[in-house]
């Protein structure tokens, strides 16, 4: 699937943006290794901590369907610059997908970047040693 198929996933998944507080829509397409996209959007609520961004909304949907690796993401929002995921999504994303290429979508230009540009430096964790 190339980047702009996966980008029209993250549109629709835009529209449906629950936004209220913030007026700032996303959306996100992750597509899985089994070549399934999972879209997610930003959903969010009074108690901002219950917010949830629309990149974590889509790795959890894809998680919850069983798959739990992913080739690229694409992220689009309506902002005027670019914007990149947020460090709480950055660090799920690391989690099921270190290679993991991005592409993302403002108003006025669209960047492809890989998640290790994004988070040069994540927190990990090597289950195999327990360190």
């Amino acid at each position: 699937m190339t980047n702009e198929e996966l980008m029209v996933y993250a549109e629709k998944a835009m529209e449906k943006s629950y936004s209220p507080y913030s007026k700032f829509k996303v959306g996100a397409a992750i597509l899985g290794c089994d070549d399934k996209v999972y879209t997610g959007t930003n959903i969010e609520n009074v108690s901002f901590g219950m917010t949830v961004c629309g990149e974590r909304n889509a790795v959890f949907s894809a998680v919850g369907q069983g798959q739990k690796c992913f080739k690229k993401l694409a992220l689009v929002t309506e902002a005027d610059t670019i914007v990149t995921p947020c460090g709480a999504c950055l660090q799920v994303l690391k989690e099921f997908a270190d290679d993991l290429e991005v592409t993302i979508k403002w108003k006025n230009g669209i960047k492809t970047v890989t998640l290790k540009q994004l988070l040069p430096m994540a927190f990990e964790y090597d289950l195999k040693e327990g360190n």
